[in-house]
């Protein structure tokens, strides 16, 4: 493992913005702008605002929340503020498993403002770190039913600000090593339970973008297996990392991460993928539908909790996702908000939805992530619709114009009109910014608040 990180941490060190493809580059800021919406409307959920009120107040300087104050905080706070905000809402990009720039932005906006980088540094920090995520990702085994938070992106995050602090090969790979200690274990039925403590792992690992790397740099050691250790026996049952640093490079791990455009758990994506499908041909009123009937894997169909506890289980909940989307029409950020849960219509419906589990479904998981779903109305119409996958995993439109969208509707919770303008136009041109500050200013200057 030593050897195969040593030369994926020597890449990191080496890369150059200009050296990226130009497709690449695209997604990269694609990426940032994404995330920046979303940490943008989390930061209004009321845990997020008590939180970055409570900390913020008796912190330093150095770094900005991404909230309607826009205030200042140190680093480390800012960091895991501007990521906890960012999980609170459900619609954070992924790849295999991972949450990575939800995590990474965070920790790398703030020390980009702290030590004033540039955008090509921020930008070629946050590709390095996707490095890391996927390619972690590929030989790593979790837990049964361990959430992603606080593992292979906390890892991700330490090299990532290892980068952006200029370091070398042999400092970034320390920086990793040392970050396996603050790994953690979260569990997924915090989702179901609607525990919002799920968030703080982000949170921490994008505090491990400015922490790890301060470590590395005051002189700490970590032991040269440490990264295999951590991730083959202690947060994970099994490591392989011998594809690690194969076709560096060539293979961009961003080029096959995915944006969600559903504001609700993943697993639960092609059952809901399904129900549309079904949907648009019967085009049933919601009182219409007796019952939706739902086949999937294991995984999903252990969030079929007709009566969420909060906002954040709903997220969780299949029933409440679906009848979500036979009310209202939609899954996004507007849609599955408080107001769903006390919708009388929604209400009702859910407990009509049945999830069951199809063992042979699950026995196709991960090769495919299969649902099936059967609408029947009143009067005895019945359709069914089956798929392998997400329409997201499956069809791999161009998600541009829809990333676009998703930003103004979420960042306009917080900005002007013309500051959302702004700052698509800021992220567009990441590149040329002479320092974080070209994303900080137009934030600051339009607070609708």
């Amino acid at each position: 493992m030593a050897r195969q990180l040593t030369e994926l941490a020597g890449f990191l060190a080496a890369m150059q913005w200009e050296d990226v493809p130009a497709d690449i580059q695209a997604r990269a800021k694609l990426a940032l702008l994404d995330t920046v919406g979303v940490i943008l409307a989390g930061s209004l959920r009321p845990e997020v605002r008590t939180l970055s009120a409570s900390l913020a107040g008796t912190g330093g300087t150095g770094a900005t929340l991404l909230a309607p104050d826009m205030a200042a905080a140190d680093p480390r706070t800012a960091a895991t503020l501007n990521a906890v905000a960012g999980r609170a809402i459900e619609l954070c990009d992924g790849l295999r498993g991972v949450q990575p720039s939800v995590q990474l932005i965070p920790g790398l906006l703030a020390v980009a403002e702290q030590r004033q980088c540039t955008g090509r540094d921020l930008l070629t920090a946050f590709l390095a770190g996707y490095e890391v995520a996927g390619r972690l990702a590929s030989g790593f085994t979790p837990r049964p039913y361990a959430h992603p938070n606080g593992q292979l992106a906390l890892l991700a995050c330490a090299a990532a600000g290892a980068r952006l602090h200029g370091m070398d090969g042999t400092a970034i790979s320390r920086s990793v090593r040392i970050a396996t200690t603050m790994l953690m274990v979260p569990s997924y039925t915090n989702t179901v339970a609607g525990a919002t403590a799920l968030n703080l792992p982000a949170g921490l690992s994008a505090c491990a973008a400015v922490l790890a790397p301060e470590l590395a740099l005051a002189g700490y050691t970590a032991e040269p297996e440490a990264v295999e250790h951590a991730l083959g026996t202690m947060v994970g049952s099994r490591f392989d990392p011998a594809g690690l640093a194969d076709r560096l490079g060539a293979d961009w791990q961003i080029a096959g991460s995915y944006f969600r455009f559903y504001a609700c758990c993943n697993p639960i994506h092609p059952a809901l993928d399904c129900l549309q499908d079904v949907l648009s041909v019967l085009r049933p009123a919601p009182a219409a539908i007796e019952r939706i009937d739902v086949a999937t894997y294991a995984f999903a169909a252990v969030m079929r909790n007709p009566e969420p506890e909060n906002y954040f289980a709903s997220k969780y909940s299949l029933p409440h996702a679906a009848a979500v989307l036979a009310v209202r029409g939609g899954l996004g950020f507007a849609d599955l908000d408080d107001s769903a849960l006390t919708d009388t219509a929604i209400a009702a419906l859910r407990h009509r939805v049945h999830v069951t589990e199809d063992p042979a479904m699950s026995a196709r998981v991960p090769a495919a992530r299969p649902a099936r779903v059967t609408v029947t109305l009143n009067d005895g119409q019945q359709a069914t619709a089956e798929r392998d996958m997400s329409r997201r995993d499956a069809e791999l439109p161009d998600p541009e114009q829809d990333v676009r969208a998703k930003f103004r509707h979420l960042a306009g919770t917080v900005l002007t009109e013309e500051g959302v303008a702004a700052v698509e136009h800021a992220i567009d041109h990441s590149d040329a910014w002479t320092s974080v500050m070209d994303l900080i200013e137009p934030l600051r200057r339009h607070v609708r608040f």
